[in-house]
């Protein structure tokens, strides 16, 4: 574990821990998902294709440098607990986005 670790993140009880973790997942994974929402309207739209293109860029390099980070710098469970906030919000704006 590196300094960053040890420093802050033992000191933080594992359920706060947690919670920060989803929390953070969730964030990124309402963000993502809802943006990519936008993007499909844009091209169906028959927009030019370089704002869409931009902006699915940006969801990518945001969700891979959010969990780098999380797995580089602090381990599997926050990996874990990010990734399963981005799953549920996933969930819940495909559910959203449903047709009824």
């Amino acid at each position: 574990m590196n300094a960053l670790h040890s420093a802050w993140f033992n000191q933080i009880p594992p359920v706060v821990s947690v919670g920060v973790w989803l929390g953070s997942g969730m964030l990124v994974g309402a963000f993502h998902f809802l943006t990519l929402r936008r993007t499909v309207k844009m091209v169906a739209a028959a927009r030019p294709l370089l704002l869409p293109l931009g902006l699915h860029l940006i969801r990518f390099v945001l969700m891979a440098a959010l969990l780098a980070i999380v797995a580089n710098l602090l381990g599997a469970l926050p990996l874990l607990m990010a990734t399963m906030g981005i799953l549920i919000m996933r969930t819940i704006i495909v559910r959203l986005e449903a047709p009824s």
